[in-house]
């Protein structure tokens, strides 16, 4: 971490509410917690920012991982690489699955659906600018709902957000999120190295 942030021991208040309720959950404080921390009234508000998109996100929380991997390809982050993709193989079913996903998404046996949902993402991480009504048409057609849409463009932008923040202020990759095999390991480190 590049900046000065709350150590556990130095936690109060919200902050320490939040790293405990992260600890609980994963047995450790993710420096994408701490780095908030640098200021300090940040964390309990992009904690609450962050529960409420998931909370309403109207797709499940497999689509979630799909469009963060995708957009974390194209940021580029490897942090948020690494964590999604260890999540993703359960979702997917192997390693295999996800490195063809990570590779190229559109030739990975994704369902129609899927690969217009990420081809949107990848649109919004690599300039949300060109989108177009045309964009929009083709995930009516696949079966996406207007909320459903808006759930995938807020969803990818505010991986966009996340991930530079986190890049910007030297947030490293936990260990618990590095897979051992080389070749996932490198597959999925498409940013700043490890």
């Amino acid at each position: 971490m590049y900046l000065q942030t709350i150590e556990e021991e130095q936690a109060t208040g919200r902050v320490a509410e939040n790293y405990e309720k992260q600890k609980a959950q994963l047995g450790f404080v993710m420096e994408a917690a701490k780095c908030f921390t640098a200021r300090p009234d940040l964390l309990p508000i992009y904690t609450d920012f962050s529960d409420r998109i998931r909370a309403g996100f109207s797709l499940g929380l497999r689509e979630w991982r799909l469009i963060t991997l995708i957009a974390a390809k194209h940021i580029p982050s490897t942090y948020c690489s690494h964590v999604y993709s260890k999540q993703l193989i359960g979702d997917l079913g192997s390693k295999a699955a996800v490195l063809a996903l990570q590779r190229d998404f559109r030739t990975a046996g994704l369902p129609d659906r899927d690969v217009e949902m990420l081809a949107y993402a990848e649109k919004i991480a690599r300039d949300a600018s060109r989108i177009s009504q045309a964009d929009i048409d083709r995930l009516r057609q696949v079966g996406f709902s207007d909320r459903q849409i808006c759930d995938i463009a807020l969803c990818a932008a505010f991986r966009c957000f996340v991930s530079r923040f986190f890049d910007a202020v030297g947030a490293g990759t936990e260990a618990v999120f590095i897979d051992d095999d080389a070749e996932f390991r490198t597959a999925m480190s498409v940013g700043r190295p490890l």
